[in-house]
């Protein structure tokens, strides 16, 4: 049966939760910052924290599930792998707050930041990218199913090309036999960053919608055509959640109201 690799190192190469620990540890240590950098740091995820923590309250929630979809009142998000469009991750960072949810973040200077955001909101950052410290968040990830965590993917960081998702989560799935599913929120009113993902900043009171797609698995024996099929099947999942929740917010748009795409 052909194996499937990331950067070289199959992923069912899982060792003890020791060398799990020391894995990533490892990669932690790599990532060192300047004082510049450290203060920077300090007061971007202060201002980024309460930023989300006085708009988030004031968005107002339409809430779309397809049949089988895991969740019951999309503000859980019960064991398994979801997955999302990078460029919503504030909307989803504030609905999602204070669950024991795993999200993989890359080690950039952005991620960390990130990083320390979502730690304060209550999620658990699993650090390391498709492009850095890849094999030793995948193991992370994997240990954090194993402890009856969800782990969540910005599916399309942490460079791009936006809307192209990243293999990792099929791979997971293989491995652990726990259900993909995805997501996406869309805000009718805000500002968009001139960034890789055009990032999402909601304008308070503006209407948002998040939809949420129905599980797909990832059998153990899945060979390598079959593999990359369920890839595909993800996209156009994660780009069905996305283009169904604008959709949405159309349909309830109010006179004067200009949809965000």
């Amino acid at each position: 049966m052909a194996q499937v690799r990331l950067t070289g190192i199959r992923i069912g190469e899982v060792g003890s939760p020791a060398q799990v620990d020391a894995n990533i540890e490892d990669d932690r240590s790599v990532r060192k910052f300047s004082r510049r950098e450290r203060i920077l740091l300090w007061l971007i995820t202060w201002s980024g924290y309460l930023f989300i923590r006085l708009i988030g309250p004031t968005l107002r929630f339409t809430v779309v599930r397809e049949p089988d979809c895991l969740t019951d009142d999309g503000y859980s998000a019960p064991n398994g792998i979801w997955c999302f469009w990078h460029r919503c991750v504030i909307p989803a960072g504030y609905r999602f707050r204070g669950k024991p949810v795993a999200v993989m973040i890359s080690r950039s200077f952005d991620g960390e930041y990130i990083a320390r955001i979502l730690a304060k909101l209550g999620y658990r950052p699993v650090r390391g990218s498709s492009s850095r410290g890849a094999v030793g968040a995948l193991l992370g990830m994997r240990r954090e199913l194993e402890d009856g965590h969800p782990a969540v993917f910005t599916i399309d960081g942490p460079r791009g090309p936006r809307y192209v998702a990243k293999p990792g989560p099929v791979m997971l799935a293989k491995k652990t036999g726990q259900p993909i599913s995805c997501f996406y929120i869309a805000v009718k009113r805000a500002w968009i960053l001139n960034s890789w993902d055009q990032m999402i900043i909601p304008k308070p009171f503006s209407r948002a919608c998040a939809y949420f797609s129905s599980p797909m698995t990832v059998p153990e024996s899945a060979t390598e055509d079959q593999m990359s099929a369920l890839h595909q099947q993800m996209q156009e999942t994660l780009e069905r959640c996305r283009l169904k929740a604008e959709e949405t917010l159309r349909e309830i748009a109010r006179p004067g109201d200009r949809m965000i795409e």
